[in-house]
């Protein structure tokens, strides 16, 4: 007779999903199972000068090069599964997107893709249904269902890295907004006459304050402040400038490092004391490149939680660090897959019920 443990194992790995990761500089792709180990795994430049049609021949190549080198499944007794069902692809991109119609109407970090109906492509690349998402929505809900966030029902998700996405899960469900694109916290406003924003053209955005783009951008500021009033920085004559020269420089005492430094957790924190009094989150997942500095971030950011926040929201949410590392993207892809691909189910058009 089958133990729990060996039917819970063989529904693992019975059930998978093609998943797809689509960046500005990256692509990646996968084949993640139900309980979201990476089966197989594959990534390269998404090389965005050659134009959304060579890019997507990257991406759907990459998709059938990790399907191929899918293993055969073995049981901890050594039987074989052999090869799990595939139930579709899940696509992430950055928005703005449809991802009802599985269109991505005009991502800034990817110029000349307007109006691409990726989810189309995609079938008719593999042959079986596909789903898209934000690719913020999808990191909240791989880690609610695969990472940090498992057994939370409330759990706002944030990418700290070029720039600024992010998503939620209410309730214990992928919150999306109305118009598909919606838990979007790198453009909450945090200074209303402050820097401009690179992602959407207004001011003041936390994405223009504490993206890795941005510490980059005023750490450069910084330096050439500091040579003109006769400062020393062990950032000067670093280039290009890095979020990570930053945070090396701050550990190292660096004055200048830490002024750039303290504006960004400052910043970070106040756009998240606005997101949390006003979601009231049981967790914030802090993920995304900036975030492997998680020593010098964490602290101050759980700290303006804490001292900021109204009392209950303050009290409710925990700031952790992402668990998903370089394969959120790919994860959450896979997520969103599962959440949608079972059935082949539409997202809902009319709001849920009250309790």
């Amino acid at each position: 007779m089958a133990l729990a443990s060996d039917r819970q194992e063989d529904q693992n790995a019975s059930r998978a999903v093609l998943a797809l990761d689509v960046g500005g500089t990256k692509l990646a792709a996968g084949v993640v199972r139900s309980d979201g180990k990476v089966l197989s795994y594959a990534k390269c430049p998404t090389g965005v000068a050659d134009g959304p049609a060579a890019c997507l021949d990257r991406l759907f190549a990459l998709g059938r090069e990790v399907l191929d080198e899918l293993p055969d499944e073995h049981r901890a007794d050594g039987r074989r599964h052999g090869r799990p069902t595939l139930l579709g692809t899940g696509i992430g991109c950055g928005g703005p997107l449809d991802p009802v119609r599985g269109v991505l109407i005009a991502p800034p970090h990817l110029p000349g893709w307007k109006d691409i109906p990726v989810t189309r492509l995609a079938e008719d690349a593999y042959g079986m249904p596909a789903v898209l998402d934000n690719d913020g929505t999808a990191g909240a809900a791989g880690e609610w269902r695969f990472g940090a966030g498992r057994g939370t029902r409330n759990l706002l998700y944030m990418t700290v890295s070029t720039g600024i996405g992010g998503g939620m899960i209410a309730d214990g469900r992928t919150y999306r907004g109305a118009a598909g694109n919606g838990g979007e916290p790198g453009h909450v406003t945090v200074r209303s006459d402050g820097r401009r924003c690179a992602g959407c053209g207004r001011t003041g955005c936390l994405e223009a304050y504490a993206s890795g783009t941005s510490i980059a951008e005023r750490a450069a500021e910084a330096v050439e402040l500091a040579a003109r009033e006769g400062e020393r920085t062990s950032l000067a004559g670093v280039e290009p400038l890095t979020a990570v020269d930053v945070a090396d420089a701050v550990r190292e005492g660096d004055p200048v490092a830490v002024r750039v430094w303290d504006e960004t957790t400052e910043a970070l924190g106040s756009g998240l004391v606005s997101i949390v009094n006003l979601f009231e989150p049981e967790l914030v997942v802090l993920g995304g490149g900036v975030t492997r500095s998680a020593d010098l971030l964490l602290p101050p950011v759980r700290d303006a939680v804490a001292r900021l926040a109204m009392g209950p929201a303050a009290s409710a949410a925990r700031v952790v660090a992402a668990s998903a590392g370089e394969q959120a993207g790919l994860l959450g892809a896979a997520a969103v897959a599962f959440e949608r691909l079972p059935q082949h189910e539409q997202l809902p058009t009319q709001p849920a019920a009250p309790l």
